[in-house]
């Protein structure tokens, strides 16, 4: 399983996603989700993914070697589509393209599903987030929910609901994004350390910091200990529910 998370406030965008895939309860592996595209100074196109590894190597592969755009008959690529709304574009045909390469292997029950978050900004443009769902179609994030979540998403969803908005700083939507994760990591065994990030001030094509968290990071480690102390404290300091007489 899979959790990357993007968050898309004034300031910027912060992108994050775990690195663990596996096989089954006894093979996990790691594998780079999140990755960067345009390292010319003159576009920034941050892509995680969730779902198929075989469909998102494909789709990767596509927007390497260039995609048909049917409405303007010419060949594109990452390098050369205009603005981050056609890079989501692209993606969409390529995550398809993969897809319907694999409708004869369909019979098995192997799930071929992939999803894309992407975000960035080519030549100073308005930084933008899209996610990018199996069949290819595209939405955009906004900024009434200022986030979007592919893979493993209920358990780090709450976190998000209940302390970010659109206004909230980069470093705090970082930190906010951690403790998500910290939750997920809790949760469920299918997501784990490494993390990598990446964030970006709006408009800008060069990243402000790509990062990797490992698992003896000591940053995280109080992150979660932390947490974890103020949730406990947080729950002694309700009052009991004043239900029946049970004590």
């Amino acid at each position: 399983m899979t959790y990357c998370l993007g968050i898309l406030v004034q300031d910027g965008l912060v992108m994050i996603a775990d690195t663990r895939t596996n096989a089954g309860v006894d093979n996990f592996s790691q594998y780079r989700k999140l990755r960067r595209f345009g390292t010319d100074g003159e576009r920034l196109i941050a892509i995680a993914s969730a779902g198929s590894l075989s469909t998102t190597q494909a789709a990767l592969h596509r927007l390497r070697q260039g995609l048909l755009n049917p409405e303007t008959g010419e060949i594109e690529t990452l390098d050369s589509v205009p603005d981050i709304f056609s890079a989501a574009l692209a993606c969409g045909r390529a995550i398809r393209g993969a897809r319907d390469t694999m409708d004869g292997l369909q019979q098995s029950a192997v799930n071929f599903d992939a999803t894309l978050l992407i975000g960035g900004s080519i030549g100073g443009e308005k930084t933008r987030l899209f996610l990018v769902y199996p069949e290819g179609n595209i939405i955009e994030c906004g900024q009434d929910t200022p986030y979007m979540q592919i893979g493993e998403l209920k358990f780090g969803k709450p976190m998000l609901d209940r302390a970010l908005t659109f206004e909230t700083g980069l470093r705090d939507a970082l930190k906010i994004g951690l403790l998500s994760f910290d939750a997920t990591l809790r949760s469920n065994l299918a997501v784990y350390l490494p993390l990598d990030v990446l964030i970006a001030r709006t408009g800008e094509t060069r990243p402000s910091l790509v990062h990797r968290i490992r698992e003896d990071d000591p940053y995280f480690t109080d992150l979660s200990r932390r947490w974890s102390e103020a949730l406990s404290r947080a729950a002694d300091d309700i009052p009991a529910p004043p239900y029946g007489d049970f004590d």
